[in-house]
């Protein structure tokens, strides 16, 4: 006898949020995922031929519509702390010693367990059933991601009723945790993005990061993301007595944590632990470096207070980094959005961590003294956090004689000759004098835009100014992001105007990769060398991983040009630009140009009367030719026009260059 359709969908409900807690939590699976998926369609069979049985944590809800407006700011219930970090057992026994005289005679028992390197989020239940998701943001104040953590499948959408944990489903139970994406899924989404000719995604944490940050989240369900809890909250502080039984409630209840979570009631036992997970923690299914050590006791955890961000009661303890040693090639100054100088040490390529490194950031003039980094150098790099690569020390036994200290000021003079630069009162930046950091944006974003570059209809000066101004966009990235709705706020814009400017953007999501290379504004790259550059590379991944050896290897392309090229990749904001770019579904695409002219090379002097210089030179290049500039060795015709220079005639005799006109070179395009 088939039961009533309300009684199935409930028990329906409640035997694949079983199913699940036994898949997630217990990793004990009881069926395969064909029962599950078998069951999950009957569900959602019923609930569509019975709306009103759809319940708020149905399964079959995970995934709501795309946001608009983007994400609401939320208040947290309380801070979100960050932890000191600390390196070796005097650390530790240091850090014990200022507990004990804050509360002498305690006696104190530790937990630790593995630091997860993810997205910090607070799910917010009430009575019971998830209410809000907020990433850590400042600390203060994070982003409501609600939408976004619902498509997480190892997150309950209602906790489990589970005996001596009852208390827990009535008023709220805020849980924190990281979002993380596992080493085994990040490779096989890596894998598929291989088979597709895709690029491939840097390191699980930026993409754990800023897929949470999709407005769609349609787009973050196909993102295989995993949620693993470290806390444990309530309005009334005694519900949750030791960091040990947050555990074990959250295991009760349906939360994912980690199970290697342990107590000790003295340092031996937590450095033996620490000792233990120094090489196994190559073996863990998630990226960490280091783990937390903490008070057992929530009560002695609360009595030892607050310093500034973090809490006395607990700290991280950080491994070392894997080192290498590699040769300082170069220091080359990347200009930043806001106007700032970062200095970047260029180096021979070495592997660190499993990934190759050939630059990092040395942040200011300051360190490049305190380090007193020098061409020539051999260095020590590490990675912290087993991701970004640090220069740490000099093996001033290796010092080249003759290695000159670094002159910053020098630096920029010959790297930026026609810009003036000055360091603020307390700062240590260097920045661009006359110009502000949304001025330097605005320009950015209307030369992306421009004819020559992505050519993005109706992204004029006046409606990037209007973008800047109203905060919709901070980098050349965000245009993907911008909403109809958003620019209906906006008194520029009526429902058409903001219509077009929408599909605009949209239309240039693939493209060509040497208009998108000479949109990013990297200094020195203009139309002609953003061709080169990717004619040699044929892949913006590739491009970005060149040396300035290879770079100078391309005919054309000289020392300056190599060092700008290299550090605008090199520098961390524009690394963390292009993954951006990636991650809105941008994808420039290379077409190797070939035809007629291929081979051939062209420089236009003088006025034309059938086509601007721009359109000839996209008629050169379209047809497989090179528009150069300058009349070179290289130069194959010079086209003459009206009121035409003589020393570019000279030139052109000098090296034997055919000169034609306008007549010819036309006749030529049509061939």
């Amino acid at each position: 006898m088939q039961s009533q359709p309300d009684k199935r969908a409930k028990e329906l409900r409640e035997l694949l949020s079983k199913f699940s807690y036994e898949y997630h939590v217990l990793d004990l699976p009881s069926v395969n995922d064909a029962v599950y998926d078998s069951l999950f369609g009957e569900l959602k069979s019923i609930e569509a031929e019975h709306p009103e049985l759809i319940t708020s944590d149905s399964p079959t809800q995970r995934v709501g519509g795309e946001l608009l407006g983007g994400f609401k700011k939320v208040t947290h219930s309380s801070r979100m702390l960050s932890l000191n970090d600390v390196f070796d057992r005097a650390d530790v026994e240091a850090w014990v010693v200022r507990m004990d005289k804050l509360l002498p005679g305690t006696r104190h028992e530790f937990f630790t367990d593995i630091k997860m390197d993810g997205l910090a989020c607070a799910l917010a239940y009430q009575d019971g059933v998830l209410q809000q998701a907020v990433t850590r943001g400042d600390s203060f104040v994070g982003e409501d991601v609600t939408a976004n953590v619902r498509t997480i499948k190892n997150v309950p959408l209602r906790l489990r009723d589970a005996e001596g944990f009852e208390k827990f489903l009535t008023g709220k139970t805020e849980i924190r945790g990281e979002i993380v994406m596992l080493k085994k899924d990040f490779n096989a989404l890596n894998k598929k993005r291989r088979a597709a000719g895709e690029p491939e995604f840097a390191n699980p944490r930026n993409l754990a990061a800023g897929t949470i940050r999709q407005l769609d989240p349609k787009l973050v369900a196909a993102r295989p993301l995993s949620f693993r809890a470290y806390d444990l909250l309530r309005d009334e502080p005694t519900d949750v007595p030791t960091n040990m039984f947050a555990y074990e409630a959250l295991s009760a209840l349906g939360i994912s944590r980690n199970q290697e979570a342990s107590t000790f009631t003295d340092l031996n036992g937590v450095m033996k632990f620490i000792d233990e997970w120094s090489d196994k923690r190559l073996d863990l299914p998630f990226n960490t470096d280091g783990l937390v050590v903490k008070v057992n006791d929530r009560a002695q955890f609360a009595k030892l207070g607050v310093v500034g961000k973090q809490p006395r009661a607990a700290v991280a303890y950080k491994y070392a980094a894997e080192q290498a040693t590699t040769i300082v090639k170069d220091i080359v100054i990347s200009i930043g959005r806001t106007g700032a100088a970062t200095p970047v040490a260029v180096f021979d390529p070495v592997v660190v961590a499993g990934t190759t490194v050939q630059h990092a950031s040395l942040h200011n003039a300051d360190e490049i003294a305190r380090l007193d980094v020098r061409i020539g150098d051999t260095a020590i790099i590490f990675k912290a956090g087993d991701i970004i690569p640090k220069l740490e020390s000099i093996v001033l036994e290796l010092r080249p004689k003759g290695a000159k200290p670094f002159d910053f000021l020098e630096a920029l003079k010959h790297q930026y000759p026609e810009l003036s630069f000055y360091r603020p009162d307390g700062e240590v930046v260097y920045r661009v004098e006359g110009v502000t950091g949304p001025l330097l944006l605005t320009k950015a974003v209307e030369h992306f835009a421009s004819k020559g570059a992505l050519d993005i209809d109706t992204l004029g000066e006046k409606n990037v100014i209007a973008l800047v101004d109203a905060g919709l966009v901070k980098d050349l990235a965000d245009i993907y992001t911008v909403t109809k709705s958003q620019l209906l706020e906006l008194d520029r814009f009526a429902d058409i105007s903001a219509g077009k400017l929408v599909d605009a953007i949209a239309d240039k999501k693939t493209p060509l990769l040497e208009r998108f290379v000479y949109g990013l504004g990297i200094r020195h790259v203009g139309t002609q060398t953003a061709i080169d550059l990717v004619n040699a590379f044929g892949t913006l991944e590739k491009l970005q991983a060149a040396t300035i050896d290879e770079l100078k290897d391309i005919d054309g392309i000289g020392e300056v040009v190599a060092e700008s090229v290299a550090a605008w990749f090199a520098d961390p904001d524009n690394e963390a630009l292009i993954f951006k770019f990636a991650e809105l579904g941008v994808k420039p695409v290379f077409e190797k140009k070939t035809g007629p002219l291929t081979g051939q090379n062209f420089v236009v002097t003088g006025t034309l009367e059938t086509l601007s210089r721009d359109e000839a030179a996209d008629k050169i290049r379209t047809l497989g030719g090179t528009f150069q500039s300058a009349v070179a060795k290289d130069t194959t015709y010079l086209v003459a026009g009206g009121k035409v220079g003589g020393s570019k005639l000279k030139k052109a005799e000098a090296y034997g260059t055919k000169i034609i006109d306008e007549q010819a070179f036309v006749k030529l395009l049509e061939e």
